[in-house]
């Protein structure tokens, strides 16, 4: 039989957000505990239906470098840099592998730490043509800060995000959890949208720029995952829950 510290988090109920399930539900799973996985945003194809990014994909090869925020940008590029010189950045490692797979092509430019500003710190010097592909709702950092660096930046709308609002039975499930887990600031304002400021008795958050939305939107955070990863962030909700076991 397992033991508590070979499974730490056995007994806890964590609740999860993202699209569909992932590598931070399989790894709570893995360290014992109930994973409620509630899904509050949907993900759909861009309001032009995906025209400007395709216009841009049949001209990659003016481009010098594409940047992907998320595996379903890569998703939607992964076919286009196939055979192409362009290089590739990802913001995280997950959102690299998933674009390495997918296009066959190893990701030039994956920061350490896995921020948006991080990567725009890690770009190397050069007047660089960049095509960004993310969310509707995205950030600007990554935009904003490569034309700050000298680039010539054309950023296209990939996919777009919906809300989802939660069934009543998920809705309960959620509240009556031991901790909730946000893995983007997209997540905690879908969160808020559909919820509202209501939370489990603890919030963990992946990163800073998650943090800043939660403070936002009046979320009381119990943790920043110190690297952030959903590896970081299993860590931190561990030591919430164990700490306070």
């Amino acid at each position: 039989m397992a033991t508590r510290s070979e499974l730490p988090l056995r007994g806890r109920t964590i609740v999860t957000t993202r699209y569909q399930p992932g590598a931070l539900d399989a790894l709570l799973a893995q360290l014992g505990a109930a994973v409620v996985h509630v899904p509050l945003i949907e993900i759909a194809e861009a309001a032009d239906g995906g025209a400007a990014l395709a216009d841009a994909l049949d001209r990659i090869d003016t481009f010098d470098w594409i940047v992907v925020t998320s595996r379903h940008g890569a998703e939607r590029v992964a076919d286009a840099v196939r055979g192409s010189s362009i290089r590739l950045a990802a913001v995280g490692t997950a959102t690299a592998t998933v674009l390495a797979a997918r296009s066959g092509r190893p990701v030039e430019l994956v920061p350490s730490v896995q921020l948006a500003t991080a990567l725009v710190e890690a770009f190397p010097p050069g007047r660089w043509a960049v095509l960004v592909a993310q969310a509707d709702r995205a950030a600007d950092t990554v935009v904003t800060g490569l034309r700050r660096r000298g680039c010539d930046v054309v950023a296209c709308t990939a996919y777009s995000t919906r809300l989802r609002v939660p069934s009543e039975s998920e809705l309960a499930s959620a509240l009556g959890a031991d901790a909730v887990a946000f893995a983007s600031g997209s997540a905690v304002e879908a969160w808020v949208e559909a919820i509202g400021t209501r939370t489990p008795p603890i919030v963990c958050v992946i990163g800073p720029t998650t943090e800043s939305a939660a403070t936002r939107s009046s979320l009381k955070v119990s943790a920043v995952a110190a690297d952030h990863t959903v590896e970081g962030l299993a860590r931190a909700l561990t030591e919430q829950l164990v700490g306070d076991s």
